[in-house]
């Protein structure tokens, strides 16, 4: 038959014929018949109840509590960051040492210098507010750098049309040389008769036999800036300091000075021949050009005070150029001789016209202040760096960055480009020379140069087969510009060398230096003087190989 369940036998078990007996099922009671052996399973370990004062507590392993242990170490660091970038330290490096000795520790360190002693003491301020528990306020001007918006769209400042046309002088100015110069290239690359190795080789072998032709006490405060005139390969060197006066030397008249003009009131920080400047503009009579007063521009200066020149050669003040809102720092003309560059601690390089003295262009990009500004033989390209440790170079044809020089690890304060047209040299305050090529938009090479900061650094600039740089070492190197080996170093100044420059022939060098003394270099044995021998020297300063 069939037998009949009902509802009490879901309850039937191995205990079911004893009344009160139950078989439970799903979640275990705490409580209950059952409770022993709840105990009891989890005294073995086999059940765990999480929460209970009775239940079982696991230790973290090993690995688990080392990965604790840093990531609290990386905290405890972001907060001491924060808090170092949180505190206001004084820039005065009389108030970092009163504070330093406030807190019992040596107001300085060897080898210290004064930024690495403030960041001494912006940690020692943090470590003390972290001992005391309190939080230190954020400041709304590290707000503002750590919260600010970054434009990643292509933007345009409308120009004037005074930029407009000088753009397009660049561009008919330019195209055409760097047509010739390429054409030039490849015609003496496939030249069976011409080894450019060898020639590289020769013209920077050649200045192992630099020696001191003559030495002047160049004014009465420490020389800031050199230059050989480019239109008679170097027969006149320029000469600005700190007192604010501009001299003139003649090269083949042992360093005769032939013009002193009080340029500024305050420090020359940079100054620049034009193109086309050469002794032959002097005349007969100092100032003077057949008979008559000179009013062509020969030369510019800039200033602390913001404020640059132009002059004639023979001294007399043609235009003033304002504009900056910091001091200047160097400056430089134009290969066309039509416009002049500045660059300031405003964060600014400037465009000027030297005909009119007009403002063309203010060139932003640069973080920090633009030390240095440099122009491309062909006219096309401007180079800048300053104190950001970077350098950018410019198409002023069109307006754009076409690409930055990324390397130096401190600021940088000189650059230079090659007469090759693809080569740029750098200097930095870390004491290395950078070497890069645009073709490849990179550093090719990173030259160890000097044990202090490089001041100044420059092509020869015929045929570029050497450059040199000038440093706070109290010396001036020479290096090759096809595997850049040093060649020779040049010694004599008593304190650090603060510029140098090559006249174009690459036979004569010129230095100045912090102890106030102009010194010229000549290859001696056989050397070619600058503006002689195998160079002709065209009208608007172009060069010429003849042959002998």
């Amino acid at each position: 038959g069939v037998m009949d369940m009902d509802d009490d036998d879901t309850t039937a078990g191995p205990d079911a014929s004893t009344e009160g007996a139950y078989v439970r099922f799903g979640q275990i009671a705490a409580t209950g018949p059952d409770f022993d052996a709840l105990g009891e399973g989890m005294a073995k370990g086999n059940i765990h109840i999480a929460g209970r004062e009775d239940g079982d507590r696991f230790d973290l392993s090993a690995g688990s509590e080392a990965t604790r242990q840093r990531q609290e170490a990386l905290l405890q660091e972001f907060e001491n960051r924060r808090r170092q970038r949180a505190l206001a330290v004084t820039t005065d490096d009389k108030e970092v040492r009163r504070q330093l000795r406030e807190l019992g520790e040596p107001m300085t360190l060897f080898a210290e210098k004064e930024m690495e002693r403030r960041d001494r003491l912006r940690k020692l301020l943090a470590a003390l507010d972290e001992l005391d528990g309190g939080v230190l306020p954020v400041p709304d001007e590290a707000l503002v750098v750590e919260n600010v918006d970054v434009q990643r769209e292509l933007f345009y400042t409308e120009g004037t049309a005074g930029l407009m046309r000088a753009r397009a002088a660049v561009a008919s100015y330019s195209l055409p040389r760097a047509a010739a110069r390429v054409a030039m290239a490849k015609k003496r690359r496939v030249d069976p008769n011409v080894d450019e190795v060898a020639e590289l080789d020769a013209a920077a072998a050649a200045t192992a036999r630099f020696a001191t032709e003559c030495s002047q006490i160049g004014d009465e405060r420490p020389l800031s800036t050199c230059r050989f005139s480019p239109g008679d390969g170097g027969g006149l060197v320029l000469t600005a300091g700190w007192s604010g006066t501009l001299r003139l030397w003649r090269t083949d008249d042992a360093c005769k000075r032939v013009l002193t003009v009080k340029a500024h009131e305050d420090r020359c920080t940079g100054a620049d021949f034009h193109p086309t400047a050469c002794a032959a503009m002097l005349g007969a009579t100092e100032g003077t050009v057949d008979g008559g007063p000179s009013e062509a521009v020969a030369m510019g200066t800039a200033c602390a005070d913001g404020v640059a020149h132009l002059w004639s050669v023979g001294g007399k003040h043609l235009r003033s150029l304002k504009g900056h809102a910091d001091r200047l720092a160097r400056m430089a003309f134009h290969p066309s001789g039509e416009l002049v560059a500045t660059a300031g601690f405003d964060h600014t390089w400037r465009l000027w016209s030297v005909e009119t003295g007009d403002e063309l262009l203010c060139q932003e990009g640069h973080s920090r202040a633009v030390y240095d500004v440099s122009f491309h033989p062909d006219g096309s390209l401007a180079a800048s760096v300053g104190l950001e440790a970077h350098g950018r170079v410019w198409d002023l044809r069109v307006g754009k960055c076409i690409t930055t020089l990324v390397g130096h690890v401190k600021q940088c304060l000189s650059v230079d480009f090659s007469p090759n047209g693809y080569q740029i040299v750098t200097g930095s305050d870390d004491h290395t020379a950078r070497v890069w090529d645009l073709r490849k938009r990179g550093c090719v090479y990173t030259i160890p140069a000097h044990s202090r900061l490089i001041s100044a650094v420059r092509y020869e600039p015929t045929a570029g087969g050497y450059f040199v740089t000038s440093s706070y070492d109290h010396a001036v190197k020479v290096w090759s510009a096809r595997d850049f080996s040093c060649i020779n170093t040049l010694r004599g100044h008593d304190a650090k060398v603060m510029c140098a420059d090559v006249a174009p022939g690459g036979a004569t060098c010129c230095t100045v230096s912090y102890d106030r003394t102009l010194k010229l270099w000549r290859q001696q044995g056989g050397g070619t003087r600058a503006g002689a021998g195998g160079v002709k020297f065209e009208e608007g300063g172009v060069l010429e190989v003849k042959e002998e």
